[in-house]
């Protein structure tokens, strides 16, 4: 169904310098009204999306908050009731189960999923950049590896006006980056699967965006591509892009700095991934002991 947003102003003038403050700590929001903002609410609407002042934001550390939300498909609810704070300038991983919510919570950070209760609010008023798995991207779309990777400036120009000479500058280092400079004139349909992974990390790139949510950006590939997209990923949080990452690798969600574990819709545990992935939680979500650098392997996501 169609959601109706509202959005208070955001990014007030201030004299105070863009340099990003150092790392969020992660922490559960434990209250409700712990966002301080203004705002006026249709009283028709379940929800809102809204921004805030950006000096209270870097203040407060975090780039996206959720507050008591409720979310899911047609008669089927799947997150209940979830608060927690995803820290700026950092990488913060997903992880729980299959069928915990991880796709569903980054469809609702990013926009794309409605919410039938509560509130998420955002540090800026930029879309987000939001890389889905590749397994939803059908082989049949007649585009190049360029193409698909040049979508990601629609966020910024929309999708019918022709690229500038710094847009086609942006797409050619996000395909550097990524490695896949050199299928740039192949068609998505006919490079392999972890190619295509990549192409879709550079779109994600592309895009320019200050918050940038992957769903299984590495599932399926092999060492040396997951450890590319890895060493993406941290560069873009070191140029002050916040990473979020549903992962059913718990290697990668330990090298994040914020870990939220989510078990049947709910948030159990957030933190530092030492104190959140220890050997005695682990066991307890998933129902049998693994050891450290277990590799979950993922099947429907949700």
């Amino acid at each position: 169904m169609p959601r109706s947003t509202t959005q208070v102003p955001a990014r007030a003038q201030t004299s105070e310098t863009s340099t990003p403050p150092h790392k969020a700590r992660c922490t559960k929001a434990t209250s409700k009204g712990a966002v301080n903002h203004s705002m006026e609410r249709d009283p028709t609407m379940k929800t809102i999306i809204i921004t805030i002042n950006e000096r209270e934001a870097l203040r407060m550390r975090w780039q996206v908050a959720l507050d008591e939300v409720s979310a899911g498909y047609a008669g089927r609810p799947v997150l209940r009731r979830l608060s927690a704070h995803i820290p700026a300038f950092a990488t913060t991983a997903l992880v729980g189960p299959n069928g915990s919510g991880k796709s569903t919570l980054l469809g609702v950070i990013a926009g794309v999923i409605p919410v039938a209760a509560g509130e998420v609010a955002h540090r800026t008023d930029g879309r987000p950049a939001f890389v889905v798995q590749r397994s939803r991207v059908a082989d049949v779309l007649p585009l190049t590896v360029r193409d698909a990777v040049a979508m990601g400036r629609w966020a910024r120009r929309g999708p019918w006006r022709r690229l500038s000479r710094s847009d086609r500058r942006v797409v050619e280092t996000s395909m550097e980056r990524l490695g896949i400079a050199d299928l740039a004139g192949r068609q998505l349909g006919e490079v392999s699967g972890g190619q295509r992974q990549r192409a879709l990390v550079a779109q994600g790139l592309a895009q320019e965006a200050e918050l940038l949510l992957l769903d299984e950006p590495t599932t399926g590939l092999d060492m040396a591509a997951r450890q590319l997209i890895t060493d993406v990923l941290a560069e873009a949080v070191a140029d002050g892009v916040t990473v979020v990452q549903a992962t059913h690798d718990l290697d990668a969600a330990r090298e994040a700095e914020c870990v939220l574990l989510l078990q049947e819709g709910r948030l159990v545990a957030s933190g530092a991934p030492a104190t959140v992935l220890t050997g005695d939680t682990v066991e307890r979500i998933w129902h049998s002991p693994r050891p450290a650098g277990t590799f979950v392997p993922a099947e429907r996501p949700v």
